[in-house]
């Protein structure tokens, strides 16, 4: 659920963009429950593939698990509830107990990647590049971008049992090897 609309992306006055910090699997939680108090937020989510019991689901899931991103004017709203928040742990905070500020244009790139669900991470490929496989039958395989072409389509190396397999996929369900 992606709280963050269209018009209210834009930052107004002192409001900036504030890391929170969730507890285990409650990213949707703690979003539903800042967003019920007035808060709005930001989720990035991706498609990845999850292996359980030998079967394979694609699933959306946060791009950083326990993390999401909260827009605060600290002059002007009552931050200190959202530490008290069903699904937060804590917000991240100096030492003296303020809040620490996004540097700005992280949380702006992450939403101009975003088609409104999904975060993408497949911008700015280039052939040689490693790259992570996010979703499908070679999830979290990490393998060598050989080609691209204007369809989407891309040409992957895996090294798989000693030898360099090429696999075709969509650009989409890749993301740069870190």
């Amino acid at each position: 659920m992606l709280q963050v609309s269209a018009g209210s992306r834009a930052l107004a006055g002192n409001e900036r963009w504030f890391l929170v910090h969730t507890q285990p699997k409650s990213e949707h939680k703690a979003e539903l429950h800042l967003g019920a108090q007035g808060f709005r937020t930001y989720l990035p989510q991706i498609e990845k593939t999850v292996r359980h019991a030998r079967q394979l689901r694609t699933v959306r899931a946060p791009l950083f698990p326990r993390y999401l991103f909260v827009i605060l004017d600290l002059g002007r709203d009552r931050w200190l509830s959202v530490r008290s928040t069903i699904g937060v742990s804590r917000l991240f905070t100096r030492q003296d107990g303020r809040p620490v500020p996004v540097p700005t244009g992280i949380v702006e790139s992450l939403i101009e990647r975003s088609d409104g669900k999904l975060t993408r991470l497949d911008a700015g490929l280039v052939a040689g590049q490693q790259v992570c496989i996010l979703s499908g039958p070679f999830a979290d395989f990490v393998g060598t971008l050989e080609r691209l072409d204007d369809a989407g389509r891309v040409k992957v190396l895996l090294e798989m049992m000693g030898t360099t397999v090429p696999v075709t996929l969509h650009r989409s369900v890749l993301a740069p090897a870190a």
